[in-house]
């Protein structure tokens, strides 16, 4: 692969070649094997068919590559950032019982009754129904995030919690408006706490990068409203939808410092082939754009769900989340995880979600 002529160091490899092709996503360009989603799957992808997608392939090229320039001039010194941790929320549904018509509330407490044997939690749906108008309601099962910022607060950690700020298609977007007095509540104390607030573009955006900068309008005016500001904003596609190029647009357009959706929904791993964040490029036309991709390495339903790796939310589960960490680890990377409040009702979801920060 590599060879030497008496100073001269040939790389048999375009690793840069090969790095611009896994980090700009040119792959995916006018794909039409798409699933139900109109997403790209992992199972379509080069890097899960040829057994590399759980290594972070470009940052083992570029270290090859550090090397020979390390040798080739042993004064030149190189950079070396810091192994992270990054934590993200997407605030799908941040009340199981809040901002339900009275008609949604009775299916989903006949759904605690008959699908979740939780009669106690049916019992208690109106009370936390009615007193959710102002705040969420403490005793809502989906309202984790208190625990989620102490979580995150014992391990040094600053979470970021993302929002959906319009309704595309009502089917998937969230219940609740972004304006409504409890979710303004609960994005103050997430701000005072030191956390990030970002936002989550609803479902049909990823192809109408006008709508994304709208919604991202929406979440800037109502934080403004509240005396939140930030220096930096970012955010994830609802459902990680994602086309190349277009999607890069609309977060380019809304003025957003980075997004963090580039990872697959149905398996986790390095979909960009790195962990460390890189600067946008339409490989389309050819443009660096303004905004930095933060590629994000596992979602939770990734690997818990039946529908996608099914690992249980046991040992099993743990063992596949510390082995993409100690991945990011090696090359010094940013470990990027998404975890949803909703899946963080029971011990041994929070358990694991704990585990997985300390391993």
């Amino acid at each position: 692969m590599i060879e030497k002529i008496d100073t001269t160091y040939i790389i048999h490899y375009d690793l840069l070649g090969l790095a611009c092709w896994m980090l700009s996503r040119q792959e995916e360009v006018g794909r039409v094997d798409l699933d139900k989603h109109g997403r790209f799957p992992a199972r379509s992808s080069h890097a899960y068919k040829h057994g590399y997608l759980e290594r972070p392939i470009v940052d083992e090229w570029l270290a090859i590559l550090a090397q020979v320039v390390q040798r080739a001039w042993p004064q030149l010194a190189l950079a070396k950032p810091q192994f992270t941790v990054r934590v993200s929320h997407d605030v799908d549904t941040p009340a199981r019982y809040g901002f339900s018509s009275v008609g949604r509330l009775l299916q989903t407490m006949a759904g605690d009754v008959l699908r979740r044997h939780e009669v106690l939690e049916a019992l208690r749906a109106p009370l936390i129904w009615s007193q959710s108008k102002k705040k969420l309601h403490s005793a809502d099962p989906f309202n984790t995030f208190n625990w989620i910022m102490s979580a995150s607060e014992r391990y040094k950690i600053i979470s970021a919690f993302y929002f959906i700020c319009g309704k595309t298609y009502p089917a998937h977007d969230a219940r609740y408006d972004v304006r409504h007095p409890a979710i303004r509540e609960l994005m103050r104390g997430i701000h005072t706490r030191g956390h990030e607030i970002g936002l989550h573009p609803s479902y049909n955006t990823y192809k109408r990068p006008d709508i994304i900068a709208s919604e991202a309008r929406v979440l800037i005016r109502t934080c403004r409203e509240e005396g939140i500001k930030q220096a930096t904003w970012g955010g994830r596609m609802h459902f990680l939808r994602w086309q190349t190029p277009a999607t890069l647009y609309g977060w380019e357009q809304a003025g957003m410092a980075y997004d963090s959706t580039l990872t697959y929904a149905d398996h986790p791993g390095f979909r960009c082939g790195t962990c460390h964040e890189y600067p946008a490029f339409d490989p389309v036309a050819g443009k660096a754009l303004q905004l930095r991709i933060r590629p994000l390495i596992a979602m939770e339903c990734s690997v818990l769900a039946p529908r996608y790796m099914n690992l249980g939310s046991g040992d099993i589960a743990l063992k596949k989340f510390i082995q993409l960490k100690q991945s990011c680890r090696a090359v010094n990377g940013d470990f990027t995880l998404l975890w949803h409040n909703t899946l963080l009702e029971r011990q041994q979801q929070r358990a694991l979600y704990e585990h997985v920060l300390t391993a």
